[in-house]
């Protein structure tokens, strides 16, 4: 009596057998993947060993999983050879001969296996002729009017006589078939798993279909579940479909996915049941699972003209229920930067308030005190702003506003008190395919455009209008054959503005244009290329500025990269563009890109450093420059 008691077979209680697998080519790249697929002796093999039984029941399965996958691939007449021979070991010769998967005696022949030594099983498939589609036909289903499709259902269909007959196809033509069907208001169409009936003489597969139209639907009421303190009427209106409509399952997940976008929710989905309302509608069912409404987040940066950057926000998400944001941001800045003279402040709190008046229309409004210490001036303000942005289409906004600003400058040991009113105007397109602002692009082009006609009102009215352009292309060497995609991008980036109607001197200093710093002349302190007061490095700003970049990125193995630039740029007190002297900077910067972004950090030298300049500035932030 062994320890498993005399009933079981002597094969079970022996010692695990193991072995190897080799599948034989077919000559047919794909179909020898779906064999090596679909067995159980290739995945299993490198698991704990299993006795001689167990092996053989391994075996035994295998020939139906690989009959299926001749099957799915057309080769409804091939077969499947299965041999096992001793593959020898380092306790002596192998045993003699083979034995057939099949073989009744396999069990007890691989006991007498050698100990030490691994079974070699090989598995040789006869793919065989291969089988075409014979005759296809669709079948109403009960009840139901004989099946015509139109044009546009046959191609979505797309079987026919004398197509390779692959289950896959098959399968796909009857879901697509419903698909294209739902896609023209058929809710409750239905298409059946074909059935099949092979011709061995023809080598051809017959398949027919049971299809059901049933009615064309118009979308019912819409049921919202879950929403604790959003509003319902800014669902409704938000909703890119409304009952009524044709029913199209594609149009109601680009409406979910829409829903979801406003960031109100952790979860959004929509249901409807299989039957139609009293009035032959279908109902759809939302629900809703809201996020967090609060959150804290951190903020900083630093780079050696300005500094450190350093504070918190917080976030209140849905303010009223109908997705408005307000956010509280708290910064320390100037934390030991060579253009700043001293620490500074940046308090705000902004509220946006989305779909304002229309869908793709937003308001926000912003109220904020600043303390800036810089090496130009030293500014101390309180300004308030409103504005509304439109999206025009999927590349162009428009944004609109007025501003009001009061704020004491010293310069020059000189004090002034500026009280400003504004109305910025701006236009941007996006042509880079790129959602994310920090997600950096690789191809396309981005243009910016404004306009900011203003007025100082102390100490006399002067009127005077900022404008200034940006535009930045990228090119992914994989045009040229140089790279695989997003691995190897050249980027330009050029910017011009102008002030019209005042002199520089009757400008506040905090209106004058200015260069230096990462947004245009790397390697120059920020606001240091331009006009400077003698003998100091205080920038005087000007009325006219002109900046251009170029850069080198490479990605290198999966989360790094690496950046080779160079700037120059422009600043005169000259209403023309273009004048004056240009200072150029180079450098290199390292990236490690994470989920949200790339982390930049970038070092420059300048190549013509005006007196009193910096030697190198350093740059660390998240997102590429441009």
């Amino acid at each position: 009596m062994t320890a498993l008691g005399p009933w079981v077979p002597a094969a079970m209680a022996a010692d695990p057998q193991e072995y190897t697998t080799t599948l034989r080519p077919t000559g047919n790249a794909d179909l020898d993947d779906a064999l090596r697929a679909s067995s159980d002796l290739l995945s299993l093999q490198k698991t704990q060993a299993v006795s001689p039984f167990a092996l053989t029941g391994r075996i035994h399965n295998d020939y139906s999983r690989l009959i299926s996958a001749l099957e799915s691939y057309g080769f409804y007449a091939g077969g499947i050879t299965v041999t096992v021979t001793d593959g020898g070991g380092k306790s002596g010769a192998p045993a003699a001969g083979n034995h057939d998967g099949r073989d009744p005696d396999l069990p007890e022949w691989m006991q007498s296996i050698p100990a030490g030594h691994k079974a070699q099983i090989t598995i040789s498939a006869q793919p065989g002729v291969p089988f075409r589609i014979g005759v296809v036909t669709l079948n109403p289903d009960r009840g139901d009017p004989p099946v015509h499709l139109n044009a546009d259902e046959i191609r979505a269909f797309g079987m026919k006589s004398g197509m390779p007959a692959q289950a896959e196809s098959v399968l796909a033509a009857g879901v697509t078939l419903q698909t294209a069907l739902t896609e023209e208001g058929y809710a409750l169409a239905s298409v059946s798993k074909p059935q099949a009936w092979l011709r061995p003489d023809t080598h051809t597969l017959d398949i027919a279909y049971t299809v059901h139209r049933g009615p064309v639907v118009n979308l019912g009421a819409f049921d919202f579940a879950g929403l604790q303190r959003t509003h319902p009427a800014y669902i409704a209106r938000r909703l890119t479909i409304a009952p009524g409509e044709l029913y199209q399952p594609s149009r109601i997940e680009r409406a979910r996915q829409d829903i979801a976008s406003t960031g109100l929710f952790s979860d959004v989905q929509v249901n409807h049941g299989d039957t139609l309302a009293s009035d032959g509608s279908m109902p759809l069912d939302f629900s809703f699972r809201e996020g967090k409404r609060h959150s804290v987040g951190a903020e900083g940066g630093y780079s050696t003209d300005l500094g450190g950057r350093a504070g918190v926000t917080w976030t209140h998400n849905n303010l009223f229920g109908n997705a408005e944001r307000l956010r509280l941001t708290a910064l320390i800045t100037g934390l030991g930067g060579s253009a700043e003279q001293g620490l500074g402040y940046d308090f705000y709190a902004d509220l946006l308030k989305p779909d304002f008046g229309s869908r793709n229309q937003n308001m926000s409004a912003r109220l904020e005190g600043i303390k800036q210490e810089l090496y130009s001036y030293r500014q101390t303000a309180l300004l308030a702003r409103i504005g509304i942005v439109r999206r025009v289409n999927r590349r162009w906004n428009v944004s609109f506003g007025g501003q009001i600003e009061q704020e004491q400058i010293q310069q020059m040991r000189t004090n002034n008190s500026y009280f400003i009113a504004s109305l910025p105007l701006s236009a941007n397109y996006d042509g880079t395919g790129v959602d994310n602002p920090i997600t950096p692009a690789t191809h396309g082009v981005r243009l910016g455009a404004s306009i900011t006609p203003s007025a100082s009102l102390t100490d006399g009215t002067s009127f005077f209008a900022i404008m200034q352009a940006t535009v930045s292309t990228y090119f992914d060497l994989k045009a040229l054959g140089l790279s695989r995609p997003g691995r190897s991008v050249l980027a330009w980036r050029g910017t011009i503005g102008n002030v019209e109607g005042a002199s520089t001197f009757a400008i506040p200093p905090d209106q004058r244009l200015y260069a230096g710093g990462s947004a245009t002349v790397r390697g120059f302190r920020y606001q240091g290329v331009g006009p400077q007061f003698a003998n100091t490095r205080y920038a005087i700003g000007g009325t006219s500025m002109d900046a251009g970049s170029f850069e080198y990125r490479q990605r290198i193995m999966q989360k790094f990269g690496a950046v080779g630039f160079i700037d120059a740029g422009q600043v005169t007190a000259d209403r023309t563009p273009f004048q004056g002297t240009v200072r150029v900077g180079a450098g290199a910067g390292a990236r490690y890109y994470t989920p949200i972004g790339p982390v930049r950090l970038d070092v420059a030298v300048p190549l013509n450093r005006p007196a009193r300049g910096d030697k190198w500035e350093l740059y660390v932030g998240l997102g590429e420059t441009f």
